[in-house]
């Protein structure tokens, strides 16, 4: 499996290009803006691409699947419950005086426990809410691409509408019990590892509290 990365847009999101090289196919997760920029990086890959995953529906994971489907029209999979903040995406970036254009809605509903596939890698979706209703992470072995639920010495905002705190506190739990060596690919920042989180990260160790709004 390889792994490259563009962040993109005002909010610096990372957007992620998984690569089977054993079958050169490919999936974008998270096209979250700069859609010229996501293109030229599946095209440097040599991949084929096959899908976009998102972890959830927030504007700044959203904003490039428009400009990436008018190269390749493929499916794009989300799990339902984010779909009132997907719908949104548009009236939200224009607030931010954000240029946006808003997607159609996701093609794939995903849900916990589903397994998705780009080429011979199988994932396990992974359904941890809390920064938003229906968000997700995508499992391969000791990869994760865990979006917006936990960064490197941080997490996911709780006081965003339809967020949970309360829910927010459950997921980082679950994600806590991966192996320390579970490498996480976040929404936002550098990569990290369950190991080092849970040893560092304030909203792990119990020294700092999730927000509640």
């Amino acid at each position: 499996m390889k792994v490259d990365v563009r962040t993109v847009g005002a909010f610096q999101e990372n957007s992620y290009l998984i690569v089977d090289d054993t079958t050169g196919r490919a999936v974008l997760v998270d096209p979250g803006a700069e859609p010229d920029e996501l293109i030229e990086m599946v095209r440097a890959s040599g991949a084929t691409l096959d899908a976009m995953w998102l972890t959830h529906g927030h504007l700044d994971h959203i904003g490039g699947i428009v400009g990436v489907r008018r190269v390749w029209p493929v499916p794009v999979s989300m799990h339902p419950a984010d779909l009132p903040l997907f719908a949104r995406g548009e009236t939200q970036a224009a607030m931010y005086g954000i240029p946006f254009e808003q997607p159609d809605q996701p093609d794939v509903d995903l849900a916990h426990g589903d397994v998705v596939s780009v080429g011979s890698l199988d994932f396990d979706v992974l359904h941890l809410p809390g920064h938003s209703p229906g968000h997700v992470v995508f499992r391969h072995g000791t990869t994760v691409f865990g979006g917006d639920v936990l960064f490197s010495g941080s997490i996911g905002r709780t006081d965003l509408p339809l967020s949970n705190p309360a829910h927010m506190e459950e997921s980082l739990l679950r994600i806590a019990e991966l192996d320390d060596a579970t490498v996480v690919h976040p929404g936002h920042g550098p990569k990290t590892t369950i190991g080092h989180e849970r040893a560092t990260n304030p909203f792990l160790t119990g020294a700092v509290r999730v927000v509640r709004g």
